[in-house]
């Protein structure tokens, strides 16, 4: 099952008051209704359709009529289509469906703003599972105007939603992971949510450690690196020997240098500085290791 199923199925279970479940009603037949001589109503998952059944049911006293097919995608999934022949009219005004826009009462206060988010959710959105690649949310609607509705309610919760045109489509999507944690909750989808923040939490310390490897790994190249430079400018100093060119403490460097091949910079300065007992910082080292290079670089 998919976690938008898993989403669906979770808040289709929720207990709400009337009020809640008129704009939540609204939503869902505005983003998958097709409205004519009825209202028919199609969705792919069967929780969102025995949640549209009750929801008509109980508000409007009318029993819808269930239609069950099997689609004709890859996976053959059963659709479900509920059709409402019954106060067409009545329901459509008082659902406020038959312009872009709904009224202001169907949004009127924080509840009904999340009910209606949820109802738009189980008619049109997907959710990519967090254990996938990419964090994804998104609402395919019909109309630019509509679109621009459902973001605008979104960002008052400051969720960042943003809007792509689709071929003929309009397509709302969230890609922070955070924000889509906030719509879980915001939804009441809870159960939901903490198997995406379990997930979320985990990916991001688990890609913190490898950057933090990276990080290290990087270091670690780069301190091979300066020290065979090192090393290889002695050499090259030693194979005309030129090594007495330098002064002793520079002298002294290049000898620790060779005896200790793999230690980094402030490694070799506080053997150096134990073993002799003169105290030598990593930037006097590099000082010295300077001296080294510009001879080096005259005898190439």
């Amino acid at each position: 099952m998919s976690f938008t199923s898993i989403v669906k199925n979770e808040i289709s279970k929720l207990d709400t008051i009337e009020t809640e479940n008129i704009s939540e009603l609204s939503a869902i037949i505005r983003t998958i209704g097709n409205i004519n001589n009825n209202i028919n109503i199609t969705t792919e998952n069967a929780s969102v359709a025995r949640r549209i059944f009750n929801l008509v049911k109980e508000i409007y006293n009318i029993t819808p009529k269930v239609i069950v097919r099997r689609g004709y995608n890859f996976n053959k999934n059963y659709i479900y289509i509920l059709e409402i022949n019954n106060k067409i009219n009545y329901i459509i005004n008082d659902l406020s469906i038959n312009t872009n826009i709904p009224k202001e009462y169907i949004y009127a206060d924080i509840d009904l703003k999340r009910a209606y988010l949820r109802g738009v959710f189980l008619g049109s959105a997907s959710i990519n599972d967090p254990k996938k690649s990419r964090y994804h949310l998104e609402f395919v609607v019909d109309n630019e105007e509509y679109a621009s509705f459902v973001s605008s309610l979104l960002n008052e919760y400051n969720l960042n939603s943003k809007i792509l045109k689709r071929e003929n489509k309009y397509m709302i999507y969230m890609k922070e992971a955070e924000k889509i944690g906030d719509f879980l909750r915001i939804m009441g989808a809870i159960n939901s949510l903490f198997y995406y923040e379990d997930i979320r939490i985990y990916r991001d310390h688990k890609n913190m450690t490898n950057r933090l490897n990276n990080c290290e790994q990087a270091n670690v190249d780069k301190m091979i690196e300066t020290a065979n430079k090192q090393i290889n400018e002695i050499n090259k100093i030693i194979s005309i020997g030129g090594l007495d060119l330098l002064d002793e403490k520079t002298k002294e460097a290049a000898t620790y240098r060779l005896k200790y091949p793999e230690v980094s910079l402030t490694e070799l300065s506080e053997i150096i500085t134990l073993e002799t007992g003169s105290p030598i910082t990593k930037s006097g080292l590099h000082h010295r290791f300077k001296k080294i290079e510009e001879l080096a670089s005259k005898i190439k």
